[in-house]
């Protein structure tokens, strides 16, 4: 089992900047991936970005890209995601979700691929909400 713990949300304007931060704990040591989902009010929850654990790939959605740095710490088994940039359409809530590494059933992680569907992660965070007046 993995606990994932998302914080940084919060109130700001456009053009502002922000950093979410999610913790793992559990059995960090078996991540594969990890990566970030927001889901706007009335909206289905859509992709944002993913990182692999074991670095040398991330993937980013086009609508953030640019603006958006996701990024790992593995040693306190913490991503982040830097949005700077940021606009109203970005406002919802932000979700830290985790991939396990299980290459027996994955074939996109024999691949070295990283996922970039929910149903291909494993364990979810709670959510945090950032808000962005225009």
């Amino acid at each position: 089992q993995v606990q994932l713990v998302e914080s940084g949300g919060g109130l700001l304007q456009a053009g502002g900047s922000l950093r979410l931060s999610c913790a793992a704990s559990g059995r960090p040591f078996s991540l594969y991936a990890m990566g970030w989902f927001r889901q706007a009010p009335g909206k289905e929850r859509e992709f944002v970005a993913v990182t692999r654990w074991s670095g040398g790939l991330s993937y980013y959605a086009d609508s953030v890209k640019g603006r958006f740095t996701i990024s790992s710490d593995n040693a306190k088994s913490t991503v982040y995601l830097q949005m700077n940039s940021l606009r109203p359409e970005d406002t919802a809530v932000y979700y830290c979700a985790a991939d396990m590494s299980d290459s027996s059933r994955s074939s996109y992680q024999r691949a070295g691929a990283v996922p970039r569907v929910d149903a291909q992660f494993d364990y979810w965070g709670q959510g945090t909400q950032v808000t962005v007046s225009s």
